[in-house]
């Protein structure tokens, strides 16, 4: 009886406090995630700067949809998935499922909506004139910053869907009437954004140090011109895209890989495969070559080194443990699992002569046993014959580029290699495309025979500059490095050149390619949540 006394007695105390003896106690005090993070001090925008570089690499690691860096690959004229397809990929080469409910296109919504408004955050803040404790060139270097990365988000966004709704400061609560600004505005607003990216970020000398706790990989504003080139190719004005690839490339601040060097020279390889080795890709680590490099970590060694589990190697590589006598092998990348397998037209027909781009450093096409298991004494050390459909998963030849081996993680589920995103060869193919879109395709010739000289390949003539040879000659440099679809995308190729190239070819053939497919479907969520205004779709998506 007791018992039961003392609980109608708390029962009762908390009535009174819940009723009549505390009436605020009822009152909502709600915590909204749109309210923007108040910054003042140096602290504050340093953590919420390096804050960002964590949000992007978001946008290149998702392991809840294994697939994704296929969505970018496959149904283009590069890659084809294979039997080993995830899901999330399916769209994006059986183009008639790919509708406005679809993942792959969302995903790219919200994550580049997220750090659009992270970034407004930051210039909200450093503009404030309450903000006094930092000088006006230290205010300029955040807030170039903050603005490169808000360019970027929008040059993604443009890219994939059109014109988009352009948010310009950050949200402070609920909104419900967004509406598609124009592709012109939207353009205008991401060069004014880089311009002064340009002019106020540090050079790249600035940010690499040997400092204890350093990004290596801080922006810099030759980050800030590339990007302006790209832009100003898609907006059609190659003259000035011209320009900001030739002040990089004649900036003596990088030089294209000609010589070894880094952690491997011991072992065979060459030149052009040592810039993708795990501890070579970072500028500090001797890429002479390396604009922009998102920097990993192994989680092993540091707390939250990597963001989710990065999903590239297992994408890029071949499942060949699956074949009986071959066994898990640094040497061999570690364990991939093959979901896309790159076109015939890559692996047969695109290089030719010596290009050291196709030598078996860079492109894996011959295996050889390498169990040495008793059960497998017979075959260790022969090649694995190409037969059925093997070749199309498991021994299927695949770019180098993605292959490293944790020995914390032999099963292979996380990728630890750093993403190179910006490097100077890319720089010439973007200034040899503003040539050819000039006219000048003399000048094209030479600026793409620095690249194929590097590659001891075949010398070119002015005669053979043309876009569709440039986008060839981006394949053979950046193969399983740039974002295939959104090149595509971009130079408004992504039809002919996929249907022409690749459209026959695979275990998982294109299918309902239209010129819908240069642009994404707007997410039918967005438009659903947006009640107040009409957010239009893009033709062509129901």
């Amino acid at each position: 009886m007791k018992k039961y006394s003392i609980i109608i007695a708390v029962l009762s105390v908390m009535f009174c406090s819940v009723s009549s003896c505390k009436k605020a106690f009822l009152d909502e005090k709600p915590y909204s995630s749109y309210t923007p993070l108040t910054l003042t001090d140096s602290l504050g925008f340093e953590a919420s700067l390096i804050g960002l570089y964590n949000h992007v690499s978001t946008i290149f690691s998702w392991s809840d949809q294994q697939g994704w860096p296929s969505v970018w690959q496959v149904g283009t004229d590069v890659a084809n998935a294979t039997n080993n397809q995830q899901g999330v990929e399916i769209p994006y080469y059986n183009y008639a499922t790919l509708t406005p409910t679809d993942n792959g296109a969302s995903r790219t919504w919200n994550r580049n909506y997220i750090l659009i408004n992270l970034t407004n955050i930051i210039v909200d803040g450093i503009e404030s004139p309450s903000v006094t404790s930092l000088s006006a060139k230290g205010k300029s270097l955040i807030n170039a910053e903050a603005k490169f990365f808000r360019a970027y988000a929008y040059n993604n966004l443009s890219t994939c869907f059109g014109g988009v709704p352009l948010i310009t400061h950050a949200l402070t609560g609920p909104k419900t009437d967004f509406v598609r600004a124009p592709i012109a505005d939207v353009n205008n607003f991401i060069v004014a954004d880089l311009q002064y990216a340009v002019e106020n970020l540090p050079d790249i000398e600035a940010v690499k140090t040997n400092t204890k706790g350093k990004m290596y990989g801080r922006a810099n504003k030759f980050m800030a011109m590339q990007l302006l080139a790209e832009v100003y190719l898609r907006m059609n004005k190659p003259d000035l895209a011209e320009q900001q690839a030739q002040a990089i490339i004649n900036s003596g601040k990088f030089s294209l890989v000609r010589n070894r060097y880094g952690v491997k020279t011991s072992l065979p390889g060459d030149y052009y495969s040592d810039m993708f080795q795990y501890g070579n890709q970072r500028r500090i680590q001797g890429n002479t070559e390396a604009i922009w490099v998102l920097e990993q970590e192994n989680p092993a060694s540091v707390v939250g080194g990597i963001t989710d589990n990065p999903q590239q190697r297992r994408v890029w590589g071949a499942a060949y443990y699956n074949i009986a006598g071959m066994a898990l092998a640094d040497s061999l990348g570690g364990r991939s699992i093959g979901r896309l397998r790159l076109s015939n037209w890559v692996l047969y027909r695109l290089y030719s002569g010596t290009d050291v781009r196709n030598s078996k450093y860079n492109i894996r096409r011959r295996y050889y046993y390498n169990d040495p298991a008793p059960a497998y004494a017979s075959r260790y050390g022969k090649p694995v014959p190409f037969t059925g459909p093997d070749t199309l998963q498991n021994i299927c030849p695949s770019t180098t580029k993605w292959a490293a081996f944790d020995p914390n993680d032999t099963f292979g589920y996380a990728m630890i290699k750093d993403f190179i995103l910006m490097r100077l060869g890319e720089t010439y193919l973007l200034l040899a495309e503003a040539q050819v879109k000039q006219g000048k395709t003399g000048e094209a010739a030479i600026t793409i025979n620095a690249l194929r000289t590097r590659a001891n390949a075949d010398q070119v003539v002015s005669g053979q500059m043309t876009l569709d040879f440039i986008l060839d000659e981006r394949v053979r440099e950046l193969i399983g490095e740039e974002n295939r679809r959104m090149t595509l995308m971009r130079t408004g190729t992504l039809v002919e050149r996929a249907i022409r190239l690749n459209s026959n070819d695979a275990v998982k053939p294109i299918t309902g390619l239209t010129n819908t497919h240069l642009l994404l479907p707007i997410p039918l969520n967005e438009i659903q949540l947006n009640k107040d205004a009409v957010l239009t779709q893009n033709p062509g998506y129901n």
